[in-house]
Order: structure tokens, then sequence, then C-alpha cells
């Protein structure tokens, strides 16, 4: 399984490709993310620094409740909001916009024109580009390829309740992955419903699609829709009296 399976590599990310094999196994790309953007930093132009620094003062001049850490790169048009925290080793690219209460921890890449919604979370994930997480989403140790979205807390979850290694299911095959934390990876166009959750190494295939309030772990193929049969009862209310 490859991760240009999954999706294409966008532009805007050019930057960091190298360490994203598109034959590689997707979870493989993960453990690159911290290496991506430490060399990023090495690398970036230091009049970058200074650009970022000016329109840090300028954007938070006011009294706000904005944290920043160390090797943040922020694109061009990026809007956030008066209170979130941005933890170090985070790339955010252009036309993305950040809302209140977002806690975007250490080593995450965004891409472009994504929409990172209130009170979502986010640690040591790839996500590209047009992304969309409503709010309430937690997205532990994932990749989303472009056009995702999330809707209104939908959980990627990344660990097992008894800490062992995270295996990847698909039919009855169990293929290990040496990763404790594994959240899921979203191919292009995947959506996943409201308050549904995915367990950790969950593979979601382009254009799949799981309803809200499921609970899901394996490999769903692209195309394909996910959600449970339900049976809604409707009956009289019984009183005394």
């Amino acid at each position: 399984m490859r991760a240009d399976d999954f999706f294409n590599f966008p532009e805007s990310l050019k930057r960091f490709s190298y360490f994203f094999p598109a034959d590689d196994a997707p979870w493989t790309w993960l453990p690159n993310i911290e290496k991506a953007l430490l060399a990023y930093q090495n690398f970036a132009p230091k009049e970058q620094e200074n650009v970022f620094l000016k329109k840090i003062k300028k954007l938070f001049s006011q009294s706000t409740a904005v944290a920043i850490g160390k090797n943040v790169h922020i694109g061009k048009n990026v809007k956030l909001p008066i209170t979130c925290t941005i933890e170090d080793n985070v790339y955010i690219g252009d036309n993305t916009e950040i809302r209140s209460g977002a806690l975007i921890r250490k080593n995450v890449i965004i891409g472009e024109n994504c929409l990172i919604g209130n009170s979502c979370e986010i640690k040591n994930s790839l996500i590209m580009d047009y992304v969309q997480m409503a709010h309430f989403n937690y997205i532990g140790d994932s990749i989303l390829g472009s056009h995702v979205h999330l809707a209104a807390g939908a959980i990627l979850s990344n660990l097992r309740f008894d800490r062992q290694l995270i295996a990847i299911k698909i039919g009855q095959e169990k293929i290990p992955t040496e990763l404790k934390k594994l959240g899921a990876i979203l191919g292009e166009y995947a959506q996943i419903g409201c308050n549904s959750i995915l367990l950790p190494g969950a593979l979601i295939g382009k254009n799949s699609i799981v309803s809200a309030g499921t609970t899901f772990g394996g490999f769903l193929d692209p195309n394909r829709i996910l959600y449970l049969e339900t049976k809604t009862v409707i009956k009289d209310v019984v009183t005394s009296g």
C-alpha cells in the first residue's frame, strides 16, 4: 500500500516532499514530519524570519491570549484568532484560517486554504490543502489528504488502551507499523461525520464517507460510505393519574 493510493502531495508543500516519498506506506511518513520542519528551519532564508516577527508584532500589538512557539512559519493571509496556541515546529500555509481556542501542538504541517475550527487540537500531523475541520476535533499522528472534511466532534484517536504497537488491519491481514502512536490516514476528499471516532491505524480511501456517530477501525476502500443502520422507536408517554 502506497501513499499515492491516498493522496498526491500538493505543490504548496513541495519544499517538504523529499521527506514524504509517494511510493512509501503512508504511515511511514509520520516520523519524518519533525525532520522536515527542522530541515526547513535550517535552510529557510533569514529574512523570512524577520517578516514573520514583524507580522506577529503587528497582529498581536494589543492584549491577546495567543501563544506562539519556536520555529513557526505563518504564510500569507493567514487568519489568526484572538485566542489560540501554536507550539514549536509548525508550518501553516497561505490563506489558512485558525479559529478561537485551537491548539496546534508540536510538529504539524498545514497546507494552504485550510480551516482549523474552534477548539480543534492537532499534534504531529500532516494536513494538506483545502482541509476543513469544523470544531472540537482531535487529530493525533495523522495524515489528511487535500479536501478532507471533518465534521464537528470527529476524533482521530492515536493510542491503544493497552499502549501496544499499532497494526494496520486490511481484511484479515495485519500489517505491523512499529508505531505506538498512529491516528488515521485519510485519502483526498474523504469526509468524517459528526462525533465519529476513527480508531488507531484507520485508513479511509479517497472520496469515502464515514457517517455521523460511527466508530471505525481498519481499511475503508475508496468511493465507499460507512454508516450504522439504526431503528428509531417512538412511543406514547405513560402517565399516572
